[in-house]
């Protein structure tokens, strides 16, 4: 029997690489949620005890996502020859968002108008008394007018939107300041040069916080069944699986189908590919953990870092797709339920105002319930105090709301770059299929230094190989 030199050592070191399944970030996350639904469900005064774990988790992710989306941006805009590209980057962007926003904002108008759950229930709007967090929702979103989402963008100062984790604002800063700095030309080279170093820095430090997903995950879920209770859902249910089945088709046929006739790729495959983001969303109920690894696996798949950078954090604000389902559905639900009428056309009427106030509900406690009551007391007709109906179980349709708006926002920015030709299909493909190996926990991830140059088990060996 022959053996090659260093053969064995190579073996050996693929071996050593080859991560076991439990060692995963998304079976450890997939695990710690059913153990957070263990304990929530057996014992719900210890669950609750739970809440600051996951809390602190979620703070220490949103810490992050202000300078990564500030840092990312400016480098994408600096790194483009020509900055016309970037302002139709934006503009092809924003009309894909609208677009979707409008779809989603049928889809539910559709599902609730065909299954009325809300027939039968004759609710009184003024026995219904608004109180706690509800309440305080309420109050805002009575306060709140159509047009601030437009007139909010611009900051009181360079620092309060990273302090407030106003991501709109941070946008506006990243988008002036990237222009600004393309636009000096050498004097700003240092500058780019710098802003890359730091993003390298940052998703470093990003790759540290990962480590604590599982722990952010287990006490999420468990304060939140802890909380509320698993008895809840069966108070609601009917509507929470109807929300749940309207995303589900949404997702697969309308954002499926385009990514499949207008990109050429599988969305089944995108799933299994952000599988690691679709657990961490889960277990967290919001979509702002998952964000850096979306833009990172973007650009994996052969993205340009200029329209990921400029699409995805506009996206968070702009693209909402499951919020959407959530504003549409949850308006006629109450509707139904309290007994008001609304024609067809009222309908419509009311899909234009969600298209406003749909805008920047993400990133914000209580942002759905504050965009659902900004809608009814535009509109006038729906009673506001209605959302009580629905506000106890809003913490189980508050996953699927965010998995919607991370998968919506995943297929926006694929489309955006191929209708850009910024899109490398070939390579997109390949990592699809797993032939391209894992994107590597780095901001310099680019297809050119993140493809392996040799096959990937040699890049394996290479990796722990001195």
């Amino acid at each position: 029997m022959t053996h090659t030199p260093g053969s064995g050592r190579a073996e050996q070191a693929t071996r050593i690489t080859a991560t076991p399944w439990y060692r995963q970030l998304y079976v450890q996350v997939l695990m710690a949620i059913v153990i957070g639904i263990v304990l929530g469900w057996r014992w719900p005064d210890l669950a609750t005890d739970m809440e600051p774990i996951g809390t602190t988790f979620i703070t220490a992710m949103k810490m992050l996502i202000g300078p990564i989306v500030f840092l990312t941006i400016i480098g994408g805009i600096a790194g483009v020859a020509d900055l016309r590209k970037v302002g139709r980057t934006g503009v092809k962007a924003l009309a894909y968002f609208q677009v979707g926003t409008l779809v989603a904002l049928l889809t539910g108008l559709v599902a609730i108008n065909v299954v009325r759950l809300g027939d039968g229930v004759h609710a009184d709007p003024s026995t219904l008394r608004t109180s706690g967090d509800a309440g305080q929702y309420i109050s805002q979103g009575e306060h709140q007018h159509w047009w601030e989402f437009l007139t909010g963008i611009v900051p009181d100062s360079f620092f309060g939107p990273f302090v407030e984790g106003n991501i709109l604002q941070v946008i506006f800063l990243a988008v002036v300041f990237g222009i600004a700095v393309k636009m000096v030309g050498k004097t700003g080279e240092p500058i780019t040069a710098a802003v890359g170093k730091l993003t390298e820095v940052v998703f470093k430090v990003l790759s540290f916080v990962m480590k604590a997903a599982p722990l952010g995950a287990f006490g999420a879920m468990a304060y939140a069944i802890g909380k509320f209770g698993l008895s809840t859902l069966t108070s609601l249910g009917s509507l929470i699986v109807l929300f749940y089945v309207t995303s589900a088709l949404f997702v697969v046929a309308v954002l499926g189908g385009v990514l499949a006739l207008y990109v050429r790729l599988n969305i089944f495959q995108l799933f299994r590919y952000f599988k690691e983001e679709f657990w961490l969303i889960l277990g967290t109920s919001t979509a702002e953990p998952a964000l850096p690894g979306l833009m990172r696996k973007l650009r994996f798949m052969g993205a340009e870092r200029s329209t990921v950078g400029l699409v995805v954090p506009t996206g968070y604000s702009f693209n909402l797709d499951g919020a959407a389902i959530y504003l549409s559905l949850a308006t006629l639900y109450i509707a139904q339920a309290t007994d008001t009428s609304l024609s067809i056309g009222e309908q419509l009427g009311l899909l234009a105002v969600m298209l406003l106030t749909s805008k920047g509900a993400a990133g914000v406690a209580g942002g759905g319930f504050i965009a659902l009551t900004a809608t009814l007391s535009t509109v006038g007709s729906v009673p506001a105090a209605g959302i009580m109906l629905i506000f106890g179980i809003d913490k189980f349709m508050s996953e699927c709301r965010a998995l919607v708006n991370f998968f919506g926002n995943a297929v926006a920015t694929l489309v955006v770059a191929r209708w850009e030709n910024g899109l490398d299909l070939e390579r997109a493909r390949a990592v699809l299929a797993g032939k391209e190996g894992e994107p590597p926990m780095t901001a310099e991830d680019t297809p050119e230094t993140a493809r392996p140059a040799v096959a990937p088990s040699a890049a394996r060996t290479a990796e722990v190989t001195p």
